[in-house]
Parts: structure tokens; C-alpha cells; sequence
């Protein structure tokens, strides 16, 4: 079940509800990333080699997911969220549960010492990526925003950038340092860096980690951010049969 937390307090208003926060990423693909999107009426999905992620515009809605049966196609497994459940015909093969942080009172700054990564460092930012995991990143997700970096003599070894862009929102993602760099603050200085060039656009920053990210969750916590919602992705795979592999 999908919890928000009743926010009080300092910091950077949240967006009154409802807000486009609680379905994120139907709010990035119907909105600032739409030229990213693939869409079909209520239903539409980044390229795979992008976010691997579909969203509808109401979950509750058995046309979107007619929609999304027609952009997929049959027998296709699909991530979604936020949802609570699939309806008849659509198997639920996997899921869990992720939490939503915003921005309430972070000091947002520039790193002097961050470089812009762009697709040339690609190479490189799926090897920190695989030896951190920090969660999905493909070797598209470059093209969703700004990613920031941290070199020590010419090797990456930290780096954060943004991923769902949605109206007065963009989420900070892809946090991760090195492990033999870790407890020097890295990934705190470039989330900070990534937060000013939103607060720039006039945006305001918000992620999302699992609930058992014990560090991840202490460090959010202690530079501003604070919890709004938890809720579930699914992995389901569409009715009917593929000609491929025969699978329902």
C-alpha cells in the first residue's frame, strides 16, 4: 500500500496534493521527458535502454492498462510504478517497495571539483555503477539530465545526476562512490552540486531508495531531505502469448 507522510515544518513547501510526485513517472513521460517517451494513450514507458520503467496514468483504470497491453505487447514483462496490483490476465512475476525522499531543508552548492559526465564517460559510469549498484542505470540514462562526477587521478570514482524530470520536480539519482573512497563525504558534495542546478531552473529535488538502504536513508536524512511516500513496483508480464519464447 502506497503510505504518505503528513509533512510539517521549515524547508521547501511541498507540492499540495495531489501531486505530481505521486505517480512520478507517468508525470516525466506525459511531461518535461515526453520526447523520451513511448507512448500509447494512458499508458507509456521509457526505452529500455533508458529506464527500464512503464507507468499509467491511473493504475485504478482498466483502460490504461489496455494501453499498456497494446504498447508492450503480449507475453512482455514490464516494471511499473507506483501500483498495488495487476489486473486479471497480467501475472505478477516480482515487486517491492520504494521510498520517496524530498527536499526539505538541503544546502544545495556547487562542487568545484565535479566535471559534467556525458555520453563519452558512459563506459565508465556503467563500471562505478556495477561495482556500487546504486540501482538501475542503462547506457541511455545519461540523456535523462545532468550527471556530475568526481575523478582521482583521471578514474571515476563517484558520481550523481538527475533522472525523472517532472513539472516543478526532478529526482537525483545514480548516488555512488567507490568503495575505497567512501567516508570522504563524496556522494554528499555531488548530490548538494546536482540540487543547485535544479534549484536554478526553479525545480526542487527529490529521490527515491529502497527501505532497506540503511546508509543511503542516514545520509538523505542528514543533509535536508525527508521521507514523503512509500510505495510498490510491480513486475508483470502482459496476457497473452509471445512468438518468441510461447510464454503467458
Amino acid at each position: 500500500m502506497t503510505v504518505q507522510t503528513d509533512l510539517h515544518g521549515g524547508g521547501v513547501p511541498l507540492a499540495p496534493d495531489p501531486s505530481p510526485l505521486d505517480n512520478a513517472v507517468w508525470s516525466a513521460l506525459a511531461g518535461p521527458h515526453a520526447h523520451l517517451a513511448e507512448r500509447v494513450g494512458r499508458a507509456a514507458r521509457y526505452p529500455d535502454d533508458v529506464y527500464a520503467y512503464a507507468a499509467l496514468a491511473d493504475a485504478t483504470d482498466p483502460a490504461a492498462w489496455a494501453d499498456l497491453l497494446a504498447l508492450v505487447g503480449p507475453g512482455t514483462t514490464v516494471k511499473i510504478k507506483p501500483v498495488e496490483a495487476a489486473p486479471p490476465g497480467w501475472e505478477v512475476v516480482g515487486g517491492g517497495t520504494g521510498v520517496q525522499f524530498v527536499d526539505t531543508a538541503l544546502r544545495a552548492e556547487p562542487a568545484p571539483e565535479a566535471v559534467r559526465l556525458g555520453p563519452d564517460d558512459v563506459p565508465e559510469m556503467l563500471d562505478l555503477v556495477a561495482r556500487t549498484e546504486p540501482g538501475p542505470f542503462r547506457t541511455r540514462t545519461v540523456e535523462m539530465g545532468t550527471y556530475l562526477g568526481i575523478r582521482h587521478r583521471g578514474r571515476l570514482i563517484a558520481m550523481a545526476g538527475e533522472r525523472l524530470r517532472l513539472p516543478g520536480w526532478t529526482e537525483i539519482s545514480a548516488v555512488c562512490t567507490d568503495p575505497e573512497h567512501r567516508g570522504r563525504g563524496l556522494a554528499a558534495r555531488l548530490v548538494r552540486a546536482v540540487a543547485a542546478g535544479i534549484r536554478e531552473r526553479g525545480e526542487t529535488p527529490f529521490l527515491h531508495t529502497a527501505p532497506g538502504n540503511a546508509n543511503a536513508i542516514r545520509l538523505y536524512e542528514s543533509i535536508g531531505f525527508t521521507e514523503r511516500l512509500r510505495g510498490r513496483t510491480l513486475l508483470v508480464r502482459s496476457p497473452g502469448t509471445t512468438t518468441n519464447t510461447g510464454l503467458l
